[in-house]
Parts: C-alpha cells; structure tokens; sequence
C-alpha cells in the first residue's frame, strides 16, 4: 500500500480498530487494489507516453519527407521552365551534352520522388498500426483499471458507514481524501476508454435533428441561470450518428463552460454550409487560450489547468469525432475575451 495512505489510516483510526481482525482484511483489500490500480495506471502512463512520442516521430519524419519531396518537384518546374525558354519539342532528337544531362536529372528526379513515396507509405503504414496498438491497450487498460478502483471507492465507503463513530474529523477527511482521489482516477479512466472506443465502431450517417440534439444536451446539462446558450439560428438537419455528434457538441459546450470565470456566461452556437461541408462554430466569453497553444489543445491528455475533474482528453475526442466524418477544427481566441471554435462535418 502506498505508505503515505498507510501511515495515514493506522495514524487516525482509534486503538480498537487497529486491533480488529476485520479491519485486517480491509486494509489488506485496500492494499490489493491500491497495488493492483497503481501497477495498471503506471503502466498505462508509460505506454501513451512511448506511443505519443513514436506519434510524434513518424509525424516529424512525414513532415520531412513531404518538404523534401516539395523541393524535388520545385527542381522539376524549374527544368520544365527551361525547357520552355529553350523552346525544346518532345520529338526533337537529343544530340548534346547538356539535353543529356537534363534528361539524367529528369530521371534521378522521378527515382527519388519514387523512393520518397515510398518511404512516406512505410511511415504512414507504420504510425498507423502504432496508432491501433495504442487504442487496443489502452482499451484493455482502462477496461481492467474499473474493477480495483470501484472497490477502493466502496470500501473507503464501508470503513467511513462501519466505523464513523470512532473516527474523529481528520480520520473522515481522510477518507474523503481516499474517495477523492479514486475518483480523479476513476475520471481518467473513462475518458481514456471513451478516447480509445470513439472508432471502433462503424461510423454510421443517418439523418438527425440537431435542434432536437442541441435542446436534449442543454436540458440534461442542467444549466444554472448565469449560463445562456444562445441558438439563434435554426440548425439542419444532418447526416451522422446521434452518439457521436452528441458527445461532440457537449464535449465542446462543457470546455466553454469549464474554462469561463464570467459572472454571466455566454455561449453561441450558429453554421454555415458549402457545396460539401456544413460549418459550425461554438463562441464563448470565457478565459481565451494563448495562440501558442492552439494545436496543443487537441493533444490527448494535454491541460493548460491543473484541474483533477478533467481528464485533458475532451477536445482530443472532438477532434477524433470530427476526423471520422472527414471535417476538420480549429480555434480563434483571445485572452480575457473568449474563444471560437470552429468545425465542419462533411455533408
């Protein structure tokens, strides 16, 4: 057991527990499932942090490739445009040197866009089985993690409704200080598993209300009078899986609401469309977000607060959602003013 919470429960608990064999075995039931969550949770943690940062590699060697590849076709309009200043024609025989020598340079060109295609598909093939290698653990981690921390969760419930009457004010907050920090597991936990279940399954489009969708996420989040989100427009009616469209809007709503110190908070919603995207921003008056953090945000597991009731995975899912229905995001924001988040879905 953690020798800190160790220490903390013999330290607290009266002389008449500490020799109770019944509260032998619940601090022995304590300590299985503490070892037995820290043990998965670090494993966890070490895994998304190699993968993230084998991610980010294969991102960085693509990003490589690609402005290596920009170079060589940059070569290519340059030959193309002395061939036109030359005012060469493709039937005319080549008799010099230097026709031969831009015939070479034409074909060590087209080899090394080859080669470098190929390199970029290896890349792409790579990052994308580290990718589901990732989401398969962390599914399974998360999936194993519930267990050991509902029963932390209710056994620091029994000792507190067991033995309430013998524990003094700071024995209970210690206990509260248990529940409160299973709970910040617990938090992460689900979000990781929602985060690596978001695409598992078919992405399906089928027509839905989004007025309809919008009042149902606004009633069930209960809002208090100081916050109003503000739908002026009708909304459309669009192609996609009520699931997942939810959790998108409310994921983004609940980050206006989370992040905004106002007396009176102020959210719009509102869209466009094109031949092939419907557009659609959520702009709120909260804290803003510095521009040096725009792409940061998106990142899994990324908080600009240290805030134990968010698991910094909410706007990594929107993203995950948008990228399946082939949309794209991005933000506008301004410090002390607010932010506008931007998104389209593919029609």
């Amino acid at each position: 057991m953690n020798s800190l919470l160790k220490r903390q429960i013999r330290k607290y608990l009266p002389e008449e527990l500490l020799s109770d064999k019944k509260l032998e075995t619940f601090l022995d039931a304590i300590d299985k499932s503490y070892k037995t969550s820290e043990n998965q949770f670090a494993m966890l943690q070490r895994a998304t942090a190699i993968s993230s940062e084998e991610l980010f590699d294969a991102n960085e060697k693509l990003k490589e490739e690609t402005n290596s590849q920009r170079k060589v076709i940059e070569k290519l309009k340059s030959v193309i445009d002395t061939l036109k200043f030359y005012d060469l024609e493709q039937d005319k025989p080549i008799e010099n040197s230097d026709s031969l020598k831009l015939v070479d340079f034409i074909d060590n060109q087209t080899k090394e866009i080859i080669k470098i295609n190929k390199q970029k598909d290896s890349l792409l093939k790579s990052l994308e089985q580290q990718n589901q290698e990732l989401n398969d653990y962390t599914h399974m981690i998360s999936h194993d993690l519930k267990t050991p921390i509902q029963n932390i969760d209710a056994l620091s419930v029994w000792i507190r409704e067991d033995y309430g009457d013998l524990l003094d004010g700071e024995g209970k907050d210690r206990i509260e200080l248990i529940r409160e920090n299973t709970q910040k597991i617990d938090t992460l936990v689900r979000a990781i598993h929602r985060y690596s279940t978001i695409d598992k399954e078919e992405v399906k489009r089928y027509n839905l209300d989004l007025d309809k969708l919008l009042k149902t996420i606004i009633k069930e989040l209960n809002l208090p009078d100081n916050i109003n989100v503000n739908i002026p427009e009708k909304l459309p009616n669009i192609k996609g899986d009520d699931k997942r469209i939810e959790q998108l809007f409310l994921n983004l709503i609940d980050n206006s609401i989370k992040f905004n110190e106002k007396e009176n908070i102020e959210i719009e919603i509102g869209f466009s469309e094109d031949a092939t995207f419907w557009k659609f921003y959520i702009k709120d008056n909260g804290k803003g977000i510095d521009e040096k953090y725009f792409q940061k945000i998106f990142i899994a597991f990324s908080k600009l607060e240290n805030d134990y009731k968010s698991a910094g995975i909410g706007l990594s899912i929107v993203k995950k959602i948008i990228d399946l229905y082939k949309g794209n995001i991005w933000i506008e924001s301004q410090l002390k003013v607010g932010s506008i988040f931007h998104f389209t879905i593919k029609k």
